[in-house]
């Protein structure tokens, strides 16, 4: 089997967090587009930290994202997996992409968003032995896929905004269900 590739990093001067994702799904690749599956939560949770709506032209919605301080990238640059599930990725045929380089070109980036468990795992093997210890605030969050679906959509649309330190106009109004606490990378409690 071949290996997938991700795509270029989404980032301006001006990011203040990094969101990581570990290799984009099928519809992703196949539109060539972040988040591309039409029941992936990312495009919403965005829109409601002030990004251009989930149904709006992809250039808008990744415009808005930008505007917003949020910056966008994957753990994995290539990796085998024959299905569209990040279980079904290879850990052994994984290339991470250069993360550390990017944050080196933009120091203004404070914070990264790890979204799921297997972002998070690609990220400890791969990524943080080559970062400065201490420097970035790092949080694994609930992943957006379609096939975690346990967790409401304002759960994880508030642990979002939360780990990120992101404002919203939900945030303003009162939640009828708390919000899950996104874990530190650390393993120590969030807060």
């Amino acid at each position: 089997m071949l290996p997938i590739h991700s795509f270029a990093p989404l980032v301006l001067p001006s990011s203040r967090v990094l969101v990581l994702g570990s290799m984009p799904g099928r519809a992703s690749l196949r539109a060539g587009a972040y988040y591309a599956h039409p029941r992936n939560a990312f495009w919403s949770i965005v829109a409601a930290v002030g990004g251009a709506p989930p149904g709006a032209p992809y250039d808008a919605r990744v415009a808005a994202m930008l505007s917003c301080g949020i910056a966008l990238w994957d753990v994995a640059s290539s990796c085998v997996r024959p299905g569209s599930l990040d279980a079904d990725i290879d850990d052994a045929s994984v290339v991470p992409n250069d993360v550390p380089s990017l944050l080196r070109a933009h120091p203004s980036i404070e914070r990264i968003g790890l979204n799921g468990g297997k972002a998070a795992s690609l990220f400890r093997r791969h990524i943080a032995p080559r970062l400065e210890p201490g420097r970035l605030d790092v949080r694994v969050l609930p992943s957006t896929s379609p096939a975690h679906a346990s967790i409401r959509p304002a759960s994880k649309e508030e642990a979002w905004r939360i780990a990120l330190h992101l404002e919203t106009a939900a945030a303003r109004g009162a939640r009828s269900e708390p919000a899950p606490r996104p874990a530190p990378l650390s393993g120590r409690p969030a807060g």
